[in-house]
């Protein structure tokens, strides 16, 4: 099959190497791709306009992956990122007769907007975080002095996956409703706002494929927000990730996926927006049940780089079987082992970062190493060449490690130092302002080991 991936981060990345993997693949196109995806797929000069790009701007983009899909004569395209479904891009492909991957604009806006998004949970009665929604600044406003609780502000559309902030005080989240609704930090997308009531419990990550009748889940997962060890500092598109969590259970997996995730799919269906493609919903494990505090319409990121590694079956029959309405008669099977993806970015993410430094120290990484924006091609070493791990000068990439969730605890040892180890090299090896020893990037090292830690106390309690 011919493939056109849409995207360009460390998702994408890994989305490109697990499709590589299929021997149904014959021809992989990547748009724009990265440093990494280079050297399996052949990357085309087609980027994707910012979150709040104009319209026009959006239409041209739109009608131009339709004609390099067409030029291309490609089999299957796979959309990735949140924007371009937002903005109706499977809606174009599928009006042109190409087989698309991913959900419609009306489906994905249980991803696109929160308001909408909470309002359908409610409707489906899936268990979700108390929530509020304000057009009006002052209304915002009033409902934040008169709240006794911590209170968490969103931004209602998209924003990078920055536009979600937790506040501490009533100040702070007065500061964030007008950062939001009258500064407009993020544009169009605060216009409007969801306040939510803060909630205390252990905060996961659920994927399931879907074909628009039938879904089928994935592991779960565990993301990391905030900047910096500690979960401080304000919140990123993702620090990293682990799978599965270790204090999950068989019986939160399957609520996870009977309270939540087959009643989303069931009720997007029943209300004439069937989803096709990834549905993630982020909730939070209470000592009162589950909790759902937003939906995303597309495989996460930097979720997948810890998803896809321990993904045994083809990802191409998989996709492939969704988009045909047929993800029943595919046996969707997954490793025991677990994976951690810890990300390391240039100094001064999230907020403004120079990119363009080298990095040097992967010829001693015993990882998965995947690549972000932008895209940087250069020559390889031969033995990363190999193994398809590219060394280039951008500004994130993400360091994936396996193990045997059910090692004995002496292995689980020398399995847990590989990731620290590759951070380690990364680190010393890095030019200054990226993820240097002295702190002038940006990397949590406490992922890792709460990963590796809990795991190994669990197996020796045990």
């Amino acid at each position: 099959m011919n493939v056109l991936l849409i995207g360009g981060g460390g998702r994408e990345h890994a989305i490109a190497w697990k499709l590589r993997q299929s021997p149904r693949l014959t021809d992989l196109h990547v748009a724009p791709g990265n440093a990494g995806t280079a050297v399996i797929a052949n990357n085309l000069d087609l980027p994707i306009p910012k979150t709040a790009a104009p319209r026009a701007e959006v239409e041209a983009y739109l009608d131009a992956v339709v004609t390099k899909a067409r030029e291309l004569r490609v089999d299957l395209v796979v959309v990735a990122p949140d924007d371009p479904l937002a903005w109706g891009l499977i809606d174009r492909l599928q009006a042109a007769g190409i087989p698309a991957f991913g959900p419609t604009r009306a489906a994905a806006e249980i991803e696109s907007s929160k308001a909408w998004a909470k309002e359908f949970m409610a409707r489906h009665a899936i268990p979700h975080t108390r929530t509020r929604t304000f057009n009006d600044v002052e209304a915002a406003r009033e409902y934040v002095r008169s709240a006794g609780t911590r209170l968490v502000v969103k931004a209602d559309g998209l924003a990078a996956g920055k536009g979600a902030i937790v506040t501490s005080s009533r100040e702070e989240a007065l500061a964030t409703v007008d950062q939001l609704m009258a500064e407009r930090v993020f544009g169009e997308a605060g216009s409007r706002v969801v306040i939510e009531e803060w909630t205390t419990g252990r905060e996961v990550s659920g994927h399931a494929f879907s074909d628009g009748q039938t879904a089928v889940p994935m592991p779960l997962s565990c993301d990391h927000k905030p900047v910096f060890d500690g979960n401080q500092g304000p919140n990123t598109g993702g620090m990293g990730v682990y799978s599965p969590p270790w204090w999950s259970t068989p019986a939160i997996e399957r609520a996870v996926f009977e309270q939540v995730i087959r009643p989303a799919a069931d009720g997007l269906r029943a209300e004439g927006r069937p989803f096709c493609g990834v549905i993630y919903p982020g909730l939070f494990v209470t000592e009162g049940g589950l909790s759902v505090f937003e939906f995303n319409a597309r495989l996460g990121d930097p979720e997948a780089q810890a998803l896809l590694p321990r993904l045994k079956s083809d990802l191409l029959d998989i996709v492939w079987a969704c988009v045909n309405g047929r993800l029943r008669e595919v046996a969707v099977e997954w490793s025991e082992d677990a994976c951690v993806c810890v990300v390391l970015a240039s100094g001064g993410y999230p907020g403004e970062y120079r990119t363009g430094f080298p990095i040097s120290g992967l010829e001693a990484v015993d990882a998965l190493v995947l690549f972000a924006y932008p895209l940087h091609p250069v020559g390889l070493p031969e033995r990363l060449r190999d193994a398809h791990l590219p060394a280039i000068d951008v500004p994130t990439l993400f360091c994936s490690g396996t193990r045997d969730a059910f090692a004995a605890p002496e292995e689980l040892r020398a399995a847990a130092a590989k990731v620290p180890n590759a951070l380690v090299h990364l680190l010393e090896g890095a030019d200054h302002g990226f993820a240097g020893t002295k702190g002038s990037g940006r990397t949590r090292k406490d992922i890792w080991t709460e990963a590796a830690g809990a795991a190994l106390a669990f197996l020796m309690s045990s």
